[in-house]
């Protein structure tokens, strides 16, 4: 466990969202490496594997209740000096983490093709993504297990151990990824199935490599083995921190297949072009959201021993760190957007699409640095209605309008990306006022208890 209530505030934020970085590009890259060997395999392919891949958001969206509801209860105690209830969390934690896998394993093989009958495009695609999503359904299974056990550490500043564990888990996907997918020697390989077979794999190999790293290591966050059952009070606290959080991830899936539902009006094409555009987008965001994870311990552990200016000094530092590269990043997405895409399609329709994507959606990055240090600080004071509101007005007012734009015909794709860049700029402003009026608050109620 590590105190972040002590030393540099620039020191700890940077040390912590380097190995987070690599873990978030273990989990971004997971997708890009199936893409990559997927999108030779042609458009259909490569639409089918795209739209059973933001089932990924779904699943984001309930790990993340896990995810905030952990890390930010776990810190909070380790800043009350209570390393017993950092661990009661944990292992509690750790059962409801257990139950949820079993649960979302059950329900992706029951339900699974109702959901690409209706954002599919083609029979073709739908019968694709489903073969994917059948044996991609073990790895979204397994990132309960890892969300619980990984935000757990994080929540006690540790990290690094679990980045290792996932970038080993990577390159093992790397490794099986061509010969399941292609084939290698007298194996002819799966196509489309093989990808989603690598990916669990790999996912399974984590969770076995993270118990080994447990059991073999003594001076880290306990895992008490008879608590880890059912315990009421630690499920309302982690639901309620967390719950806000991951309704946010289950608006972006909403969102995400809003924008799928809009695509099969056109084509193939056209949901392969945003699938393979939006995985770019997820991966150039990950240094950003590294720093925006690494923040809320760091906040809430500070918060917790009532270190309000060392919290506000995280606030201030996240949101140059995170705005100034979102800056960076935006200029060759709105410049040469087709850099990004070549090596993962050979289909210039495709490229086209997924391009166009990227430069209209590069304008809004700056403001979606803003929204990702907003959130990381109402995970760090545990209230995140705030950041669950502006994702919800966002994802409303986007749906609304572009159910309206459907329904005109005909319609050009630039609308939703038009759509999708203003309502961002939206969100920024209304979270902008949230977080400005949640710091008075908590700083004067903070001051008035020392007083």
């Amino acid at each position: 466990m590590q105190d972040l209530t002590r030393g540099s505030i620039y020191k700890h934020l940077f040390n912590m969202s380097m190995p987070i970085a690599f873990g978030l590009l273990v989990q971004t890259l997971y997708f890009i490496v199936d893409l990559y060997f997927v999108g030779h395999l042609g458009d259909v392919a490569l639409a089918g594997v795209s739209t059973a891949g933001n089932l990924f958001f779904f699943v984001m969206a309930l790990t993340q209740v896990f995810n905030v509801g952990c890390a930010t209860l776990v810190a909070h105690a380790i800043g009350r000096k209570d390393p017993l209830h950092a661990s009661a969390v944990y292992s509690h934690a750790l059962f409801y983490g257990i139950a949820a896998s079993l649960i979302v394993s059950v329900f992706g093989y029951l339900f699974g093709h109702h959901y690409f009958s209706v954002l599919a495009a083609t029979e073709a695609i739908g019968s694709t993504g489903l073969t994917y999503l059948y044996w991609f359904v073990p790895s979204l299974a397994m990132q309960f297990i890892l969300t619980v056990v990984s935000a757990s550490m994080r929540g006690s500043g540790l990290v690094k151990p679990f980045m290792i564990i996932q970038m080993a888990a990577l390159f093992l996907n790397i490794l099986l990824s061509p010969i399941l997918i292609t084939g290698m020697g007298i194996f002819s390989g799966m196509g489309v199935a093989g990808a989603g077979f690598a990916s669990s794999i790999a996912a399974c190999s984590a969770v076995v490599m993270g118990i080994i790293y447990i059991k073999r290591t003594p001076n880290i966050l306990q895992l008490n083995k008879q608590k880890v059952t059912p315990n009421t009070q630690i499920f309302k606290s982690i639901l309620k921190i967390g719950g806000p959080a991951g309704s946010e991830f289950m608006l972006t899936f909403f969102y995400i297949a809003m924008i799928y539902w809009a695509l099969s009006q056109f084509g193939a094409d056209e949901q392969a072009g945003f699938g393979l555009g939006s995985r770019i987008m997820q991966a150039l965001f990950l240094p950003v959201m590294a720093i925006a994870f690494a923040a809320p311990a760091i906040a809430a552990q500070n918060y917790a021993a009532n270190k309000m200016k060392r919290v506000y000094t995280t606030y201030k530092v996240t949101t140059i760190a995170t705005t100034s590269l979102m800056f960076v990043l935006a200029l060759p997405c709105i410049l040469f957007p087709e850099f990004f895409f070549t090596p993962f399609s050979n289909d210039p329709a495709v490229i086209a699409v997924a391009a166009t994507f990227l430069s209209y959606v590069g304008f809004n990055f700056v403001p979606a640095g803003l929204l990702f240090s907003y959130s990381a600080m109402f995970q760090a004071f545990g209230n995140t209605w705030p950041a669950l509101l502006s994702t919800f007005m966002r994802v409303g007012i986007f749906s609304v309008l572009l159910i309206y734009c459907v329904a005109q015909t005909p319609m050009a794709i630039t609308t939703i990306w038009i759509l999708s860049a203003a309502t961002v700029f939206f969100q920024a402003i209304l979270s902008f006022a949230l977080i400005q009026s949640t710091l008075k608050k908590r700083l004067l109620t903070r001051a008035k208890i020392t007083t």
